[in-house]
């Protein structure tokens, strides 16, 4: 029973590390303009394409001799394609709402996953059909008395090296200073000279790219894609942002990780037919406990 724990164990850190990363992208632009981008899951979809077509060309269309020279520009070409995605998203689909109410906002995010989603099935050269997505050989490394796949190493170390490196930008250089100061005052932030649209945009880059290796890390250890799959990843990580505390980038890493251990779990000792339901109800009961999150702050309203 406990080697079945530590399995598992091992299998929900691969899992929730991805669920992180997609999260990092909700709760960054959250905290920038309170706004839920529930197109960011589809972000992940075409990330995943564009390393889908990257990888098909790298590998000369061999899916079983995919490198990880191939699968490291594949990350490189899905990062920046993703990266020009979501800026283009949030100039010319949010920016013109910022000062609209946050309903028309929210609308519209759900009318841009809906574009990307419907866009992607009509495009000739995706279509409704799933793909296999191309991926290294799969190879097991024993620990003991339990296991772990090289694909689970690769996601488990990009993941902490990608959060790692976002902490740096947020903490340490001058554009995460600028983030952390819009973050606390917009527009206090405007009359002191920083650049709020170069900011924002920056924000969305940056959420956007870590959708992108969310996408690939997903598909590596899935390797299945179709349009609409950012939908189930999107809607997880939503929750785990919201279980660690909207807009609050430790608990967006915290209630990752929780929620894909919880949903391995799950799935080894009780019923894969309960993951999703036992994951949203760990959300109903923390939200019930403390409703701003688990490393949420609590914000006081001046009425």
């Amino acid at each position: 029973m406990f080697i079945i724990f530590l399995q598992q164990l091992i299998n929900g850190i691969s899992l929730g590390s991805i669920y992180a990363l997609i999260a990092l992208g909700y709760t960054m632009v959250y905290g920038i303009v309170l706004l839920i981008n529930f197109a960011h899951g589809d972000v992940l979809m075409a990330g995943a394409y564009a390393a889908y077509f990257a990888l098909t060309w790298l590998s000369a269309g061999n899916a079983d001799s995919v490198s990880m020279g191939a699968l490291a520009g594949a990350f490189i070409f899905s990062m920046t394609f993703c990266a020009f995605l979501g800026v283009c998203i949030e100039r010319f689909a949010y920016r013109p709402l910022r000062s609209a109410p946050r309903l028309n906002s929210l609308i519209t995010a759900i009318a841009v996953s809906l574009i990307l989603q419907n866009g992607a099935r009509v495009l000739p050269f995706i279509g409704p059909n799933p793909r296999q997505f191309p991926r290294p050989p799969v190879s097991a490394i024993s620990l003991g008395p339990v296991s772990i796949s090289n694909i689970q190493l690769i996601v488990i170390a990009l993941s902490a090296i990608l959060m790692l490196a976002l902490n740096y930008v947020i903490n340490y250089t001058r554009r995460g200073k600028a983030m952390q100061a819009v973050s606390f005052d917009l527009q206090a932030s405007s009359l002191m000279g920083v650049s709020v649209n170069g900011v924002i945009s920056f924000t969305f880059a940056l959420g956007s790219i870590l959708a992108a290796a969310g996408g690939i890390l997903y598909a590596c250890a899935y390797p299945q894609i179709s349009p609409t799959m950012g939908t189930m990843p999107g809607l997880k990580a939503f929750v785990a942002a919201v279980l660690g505390g909207i807009g609050s980038v430790p608990g967006a890493m915290l209630g990752g990780l929780l929620l894909g251990i919880a949903e391995t779990l799950t799935k080894g000792f009780i019923s894969s037919q309960y993951a999703d339901a036992i994951s949203f109800s760990i959300l109903i009961v923390i939200l019930l406990v403390k409703p701003s999150g688990i490393l949420g702050k609590k914000t006081g309203v001046k009425v």
